[in-house]
This record gives C-alpha cells, sequence and structure tokens, in this order.
C-alpha cells in the first residue's frame, strides 16, 4: 500500500503473529554479545529515550563527536552481530529486484515514554536506496513530514508487524515516533516496541 504518490510504502501485518514471536526469539539471542547502550545527542550529550543496538557490518550509533556508522560497539569494542536471515527476507519481500544487501540494521527499544523526534536517514553513502522499518510489540504513532524539517506531516498508526519502507521522494523525508501505545501487545515479556530499521549503508 502507497502512503503517498512516489513515496513511502507501508505494508500493514506483512509479518505474522508466529513470524513476529520467532523475530523476537532471534534478535534477543543475536544481541547478547552486543547489548542494547543508550545513544546521546552530539553537542549536548543528552542521552536518547529509546535505547540500541546494531547487527550487521556497520552499525549506527551517535555520542558527542557526531551520528555515523562504525563496524563496532561504542562500548564493547565487538563487532556487530550479524543480521538474522528472516530479516534480510523481508526487505528483499519489499525492494525492488537488484537492491543491495542491507549492511545495517538498527535496532531500537522503545519503552512506554520513549520518542524519537523529526529526522532523516542521511548518513548512507548511498541515498538512492530505500530504508525498510519493522515494527514489533507496542502500537507506535509515526510522523512523515517532507524534505523541511517544520512542514506538514502525516500521522500513522504503526502496529507490531507492520513494514514501512521509505524510497522515492520520501527517502529524504523528516520522521519520528511521537507516542507509544502501551499495553497494546503481548509480544515482547516487557513491553515495549522494537523498531527495526534496515539500510544500505557503505
Amino acid at each position: 500500500m502507497q502512503i503517498r504518490p512516489d513515496g513511502a510504502r507501508y505494508y500493514p501485518e506483512l509479518i505474522k503473529k508466529r513470524q513476529q514471536a520467532e523475530l523476537v526469539r532471534l534478535i534477543t539471542e543475536h544481541i547478547r554479545d552486543t547489548t542494547m547502550f543508550t545513544p546521546v545527542m552530539p553537542r549536548t550529550g543528552k542521552p536518547f529515550s529509546v535505547r540500541m543496538t546494531n547487527f550487521g557490518s556497520l552499525g549506527w550509533v551517535s555520542d558527542r563527536q557526531g551520528y555515523r556508522y562504525q563496524p563496532h560497539h561504542p562500548d564493547t569494542g565487538k563487532p556487530w552481530a550479524e543480521i538474522p536471515a528472516p530479516v534480510l527476507d523481508i526487505w528483499r519481500s519489499v525492494t525492488p529486484e537488484g537492491t543491495p544487501t542491507p549492511d545495517a540494521c538498527l535496532v531500537n527499544y522503545y519503552k512506554d515514554s520513549a520518542r524519537m523526534g523529526l529526522h532523516r536517514d542521511e548518513d548512507e553513502a548511498d541515498l538512492s536506496h530505500p530504508v525498510v522499518s519493522v515494527s514489533l510489540g507496542d502500537d507506535a504513532l509515526f510522523r512523515l513530514g517532507g524534505l523541511i524539517r517544520k512542514g506538514k506531516t502525516d500521522s500513522l498508526r504503526l502496529r507490531s508487524g507492520d513494514v514501512l519502507v521509505l524510497c522515492g521522494q520520501d527517502r529524504l523525508a523528516y520522521h519520528g515516533i511521537t507516542r507509544i501505545y502501551p499495553g497494546t501487545s503481548s509480544l515482547l515479556k516487557s513491553g515495549g516496541r522494537i523498531n527495526l530499521t534496515l539500510r544500505v549503508a557503505g
């Protein structure tokens, strides 16, 4: 389903419940050696309200030195775990044939009060490749704007199993998470929401 002409594509409940549970199991298993960390804003050092980790040969990080991709965990120095095969299958199912395999998968964990301010994904070497977002757990209110941060935004309630693809004119659109709806899913034992963001970074 296309949200906007020549832009973002939305696939509601693309991942069925049994697959969701298996994904959570794989994610938990894969992050044992690449534990969640709390990033901070580059200039202020203010901590994000989400915790995160990465899969793939490159992982996105934010600290006082800025935003960037790097091949190792900022706290442990260990390389990131590989991207689970079922996650790569999701990428292939929603991207055009011939699209390169993603080398980065950001894993964000949102507790009840976590938010993600409007931003756009622009740290990648080639901005023509799509960004694929996978939602697991509690519902979240997603905002999608345009190429100007203060422009008009559209809202979409993302549910567990939903997949969103930023492509076309919306590849560099500003977007963010306004709120989490606690208790709307029983997928995660401790509640909250996991978001996987797949990108071709290098």
